[in-house]
């Protein structure tokens, strides 16, 4: 029996008295990838990307382990609705337009001192302090950097369209006109490198793409630790009690902690694994998050159609953007039909040996939006479930 035949035995026996459509979350994995995080962030703190878990019950499972420390946030609802859970350290990536929460968390003490959030624009500044509405706690101000790869003189651009903010100088003028405003204070500064941590550089059959990636990665690599360093100079030259240095993601944790600028690394799709994480070279994790869905016909030979399974993930449009049927192994879309909404049909051999009511497992591809389908994970332990805990959809929010 294979390791994924003996997984998927496991799985069968921890679900049999469950219906599917389920979805699990194998303790083991998500706890040798928490561990692989760990090791690879060697010695600095790893704040866990709560978009990338999206259940509470789980975050803190990560954040009791020995090297991780705070969570990053997605929204200001959330990082408020987290800071009022009892987490003392929630860092929001992105700027937000909730006046709302922003009149919530600087009426509020115990929010301004636990939520971070994150500025590239005097005009957000702006957007905060008109928000207000008689609050006067001190927001806790955070800076993000672009990171992208700019080359041939900036006609050529790799990287997430994020912050305006590419140059030392910007960082650090920004960071003067922060403090120059009675009720802000700069704690941190932040730069997330997508094109090197969120893209994998050994897609399967595809060496030349992948040998470009690489090179590509390596590139930039050696240009943002050399220009973060250099923001990092400057900001603190304007603010010489800086808190973190955030940077890094799960595709690029061990080469964003060699940089001595960078204090803390921001990870959290490394912990369930899901599919776009399978072609790294830098590393290797287990799934440990799946979703199954019944079989409930059986079309003809080679065939059978499970209830659902159309959960597409966020990003451009592909076919990478799918889940993947995983077990039992060999099963694949119809390329006529794919993963649909309320039905899917799946070709391969394997098929034949499917019941009516049997469970297919499948890995969706990107990591938290999969607790967007369901209001539980159910959490296993050998071929067990030994606790069945809520996602954010379950606890009756969907923050975005």
């Amino acid at each position: 029996m294979t390791a994924r035949a003996a997984d998927r035995a496991r799985y069968d026996r921890a679900t049999a008295h469950l219906d599917a459509p389920v979805a699990i979350v194998d303790l083991e994995a998500f706890d040798a990838n928490a561990d692989d995080l760990v090791r690879r962030a060697g010695g600095k703190p790893v704040r866990v990307a709560s978009k990338s878990v999206r259940c509470r019950a789980l975050l803190e499972r990560a954040l009791a382990r020995d090297g991780f420390a705070g969570l990053m946030s997605y929204t200001l609802a959330e990082s408020l609705w987290l800071a009022r859970s009892g987490f003392e350290d929630v860092l929001l990536a992105y700027p937000s337009a909730d006046r709302t929460g922003y009149a919530e968390l600087t009426a509020d003490p115990k929010l301004a001192s636990a939520v971070t959030v994150m500025v590239d624009d005097p005009a957000q500044l702006d957007l905060i302090e008109a928000a207000r509405d008689g609050g006067r706690e001190v927001v806790r101000i955070c800076l993000e950097l672009d990171t992208s790869l700019r080359l041939l003189g900036g006609r050529v651009r790799v990287g997430a369209r994020r912050s305006p903010l590419h140059s030392p100088a910007e960082m650090a003028d920004l960071a003067r006109a922060v403090t120059r405003r009675k009720g802000f204070e700069v704690v941190g500064v932040m730069a997330y490198e997508g094109h090197v941590a969120g893209v994998g550089d050994a897609v399967a059959g595809r060496p030349l793409r992948s040998r470009a990636v690489r090179l590509m990665q390596a590139a930039a690599r050696r240009e943002l630790a050399e220009r973060r360093a250099a923001v990092v100079r400057a900001v603190r030259a304007v603010v010489p009690g800086l808190e973190f240095v955030n940077g890094g993601g799960t595709g690029s944790v061990q080469h964003t902690a060699a940089e001595d600028a960078v204090t803390e690394i921001a990870a959290g799709s490394g912990l369930y694994v899901p599919r776009l994480f399978d072609n790294y070279t830098s590393f290797t994790g287990r799934p440990a998050a799946l979703f199954a869905q019944p079989v409930v016909r059986r079309p003809g030979v080679g065939v059978v159609t499970v209830l659902g399974g159309g959960y597409p993930a966020s990003g451009a449009a592909g076919a990478d953007r799918l889940p993947v049927p995983y077990l039992p192994e060999g099963l694949r879309y119809d390329p006529q039909e794919g993963p649909g909404e309320v039905q899917t049909p799946l070709l391969g051999s394997p098929a034949d040996d499917l019941l009516i009511g049997d469970k297919v497992w499948f890995r969706h591809a990107k990591a938290g939006e999969l607790c967007e389908r369901f209001d539980t994970l159910h959490l296993v332990e050998g071929d067990a479930v030994t606790a069945t805990v809520p996602t954010y959809r379950g606890e009756g929010h969907t923050f975005l």
